[in-house]
């Protein structure tokens, strides 16, 4: 029985091959245009963020943290993670990470929520969709890195088209839970005042829904930052560039300055992001 289970091979591997090839072959126009459009968008947000002098960007982003949730402690943490990441000599690379970070959050989430709102409203479409999202989850990024490599050659786009597919399933699966878990009375009482389906969807579902796809969003975020160091192996720069470097030296003080930024930046991130903290409260 296994020999004859085995003794012919299911083509998948091949089959994806041709798949590949043939999105190369006949989409080339598309995909430049793709390649072209991501780039400009990563290359113009790193460019913005290393234009003003660092001690500037320092404060602001401090100023930002404050703003958001009036905790002085949060803003002189921040202040200081950033002072440290420019003191040891990876200020550029931070905002080159920070550029793809937002460059993939940014697509993720304008693809993402509608789908969201879409398998929220359409139990048969999100039937479809939920096997999709956990192969996205649970697939090795390696494998998908291949066929992006193939299809948009070396630089930061395959970096960042991994990140998104990487990524875009946390704010997929939490709008869609935002917009299941609307209360029932709160939906009948826009319907008896005579709501539309999209005055509905805009003044009584998002609104009741925005915690919940505000959480999705800053999960996008963690998991956009945590493959920096992936995308540095196609070509990306920011962070993942000197922690691979690193990595093929064995340079040990790099290897920690590079990954320990990275754990500050997340931090920063995350921090500045997170909506659940009541402002004015303690550390």
């Amino acid at each position: 029985m296994e020999d004859w289970i085995t003794g012919y091979k299911i083509p998948f591997g091949a089959l994806m091959n041709v798949i590949i090839s043939f999105i190369k072959v006949n989409g080339r126009a598309p995909l430049e245009s793709v390649t072209d459009a991501l780039r400009f968008l990563i290359e113009g947000l790193a460019t913005v963020l290393q234009w003003p002098p660092p001690l500037v960007t320092i404060l602001l982003i401090a100023g930002l943290a404050w703003a958001l949730h009036r905790r002085i402690g949060l803003a002189l943490f921040v202040a200081a993670a950033l002072l440290f990441i420019l003191n040891q000599g990876y200020w550029d690379a931070t905002m080159e990470t920070l550029a793809l970070v937002a460059s993939s959050t940014l697509v993720s989430v304008i693809i993402g929520v509608p789908l969201g709102i879409l398998a929220g409203h359409r139990p048969m479409v999100y039937a479809v969709m939920r096997p999709i999202l956990d192969i996205m989850q649970t697939l090795p990024t390696f494998v998908y890195l291949v066929p992006t490599l193939v299809l948009f050659g070396l630089g930061v786009v395959p970096g960042l088209i991994s990140t998104v597919v990487f990524a875009i399933p946390a704010p997929i699966r939490m709008t869609r839970l935002g917009i299941v878990s609307v209360p029932k009375p709160l939906l009948e009482a826009g319907l008896a005042f005579g709501a539309t389906e999209r005055q509905l969807l805009w003044k009584v579902e998002l609104p009741a829904a925005v915690a919940t796809i505000m959480a999705g969003i800053n999960q996008c975020i963690m998991l956009s930052l945590s493959m920096v160091v992936i995308a540095a192996l196609v070509g990306a720069g920011g962070l993942g560039k000197p922690v691979v470097r690193a990595l093929n030296t064995v340079n040990i003080p790099m290897g920690f300055e590079a990954g320990f930024a990275i754990v500050l930046l997340a931090i920063v991130i995350d921090r500045i992001a997170r909506t659940g903290d009541s402002k004015g409260g303690g550390q």
